[in-house]
């Protein structure tokens, strides 16, 4: 989600862009090593490495630069993991203090069709010199050539991908399950049969963090999946829509948000009051038999279920089609970015190339969840579990969306999930028809 970088990551830098751009430009004419030489200087210094926080991954990051300190001692690592929702704000403060080596962007390219006003932050910034390209470094060679592919911005790579995440599915009690004699839903309706076979044994179907906005946009997201399944189903919507083809008052894009209404109401009281982080504590503790949350967040329910119960996860059935729920729409993940205006810029690179090392990696992916971006490094039992919905790779909504920064807040997803009660107030009619509003209004 916008406001999330464990959602959609469409991070603002602020006001500070203009002078961080100034400085990047002036930085990045002078040439050097920095701009991708393809070798990696031995690094000594403090190297301040900024990310967007979680559990899972934070702990997997320490445990890299616990091991890049003790393979190079001369270098301590500064680390700073700040909360999704206040980690815009941080990056662009110290981008522009110019205080930072290495921390996570995204440029994504504009299709020819969309305003000049929907380019991303990240994307002008790796215009001006912001970002350091990597094109040239050797150890991008050691990813998924189709990942790198995915990520590469106007030809070149800026960003290294540490792995990749599915987000449209749901976790499930097992045990739950195989006591009111519940199987994996691949329809709507089955679903709905879920949830109501559990309302009448007075368990709570569904369990949703709603406190921070961006965890039920979650929920959103994976209705979108089954209704628009492949990669160019989203292509073609996202395009339609900027041309002004569809509307999303009506046809399967009002069918999003009424799915969204529905899942709402499987939903534990007052969801909205409820913090996400608290999600897989209450999923462990019983209090819910089912949240849709995304495979980075594997190990900490793992942490939390211990051996209480067998869970699981399916792709949410949004679609009376089973073929157009057998997928799990995905994401490359967290992904690190040199930042061209840092005092050590070759501490960075050195992380980078430490970081991509096979037997690094394999023990990252171990502890963050991710599903790996590099090829021969074996997936964790869960993550084989899920396979049969991973391949082939289908984008998740929120990478192939393209907002347009003047539609307004109704329209920025542009499926207007925090309008509808209890989040908001309004039905999804009326959120789907002020979304339509602020999006033509553009």
């Amino acid at each position: 989600m916008a406001t999330s970088w464990r959602g959609n990551r469409r991070a603002a830098l602020g006001l500070g862009m203009a002078s961080v751009m100034a400085g990047a430009v002036a930085c990045s004419s002078s040439g050097g090593s920095d701009q991708g030489s393809g070798s990696v200087k031995a690094p000594s210094g403090t190297l301040q490495f900024l990310v967007s926080s979680g559990d899972a991954s934070d702990k997997a990051f320490r445990q890299v630069n616990a091991a890049f300190e003790k393979k190079y001692p001369k270098v301590t690592v500064k680390f700073s993991a700040v909360p999704n929702q206040n980690f815009s704000a941080s990056r662009s403060s110290r981008l522009t203090a110019k205080n930072v080596d290495l921390t996570l962007a995204q440029p994504k390219e504009v299709p020819g069709y969309a305003s000049g006003s929907a380019e991303s932050d990240d994307s002008v910034a790796a215009d001006g010199g912001l970002f350091v390209d990597l094109s040239n470094q050797s150890f991008l060679k050691r990813f998924q050539p189709s990942v790198m592919d995915a990520i590469r911005y106007k030809g070149k790579s800026y960003t290294v991908p540490t792995g990749l995440s599915y987000y449209t599915g749901v976790f499930y009690n097992k045990t739950l399950f195989d006591k009111y004699g519940l199987k994996i839903p691949t329809t709507w309706s089955e679903f709905q049969h879920v949830v109501a076979t559990l309302k009448s044994k007075g368990a709570t179907p569904l369990g949703i963090g709603g406190k921070e906005g961006w965890p039920a946009g979650l929920d959103m997201i994976a209705a979108v999946q089954s209704l628009y399944p492949s990669a160019k189903d989203k292509q073609q919507l996202t395009e339609q829509l900027w041309k002004k083809q569809v509307s999303l008052a009506d046809g399967k894009q009002l069918e999003v948000l009424q799915r969204v209404k529905s899942l709402y109401d499987a939903a534990q009281k007052n969801f909205p009051g409820v913090s996400s982080a608290s999600i897989p504590s209450e999923f462990a503790a019983g209090n819910f038999a089912m949240t849709v949350d995304g495979t980075w967040n594997q190990t900490t329910y793992a942490a939390a279920v211990g051996s209480k119960f067998d869970f699981g996860y399916f792709p949410l059935p949004a679609s009376e089609n089973a073929a157009d729920n057998s997928t799990l729409g995905g994401k490359v993940e967290l992904r690190m970015a040199v930042a061209s205006n840092g005092p050590n810029k070759d501490a960075a690179l050195a992380y980078l190339d430490f970081f991509s090392q096979p037997d690094i990696y394999k023990q990252f992916v171990k502890t963050s969840g991710f599903a790996p971006a590099e090829p021969n490094i074996p997936a964790n039992a869960f993550l084989k579990s899920i396979a049969k919905y991973t391949s082939p790779f289908s984008p998740a909504w929120d990478t192939v969306w393209v907002p347009n920064s003047d539609a307004g807040q109704a329209a920025v997803y542009p499926f207007n999930y925090p309008a509808i009660a209890p989040m908001g107030k309004g039905s999804p009619e009326q959120a789907a028809q002020e979304a339509q509003k602020a999006w033509t209004q553009a």
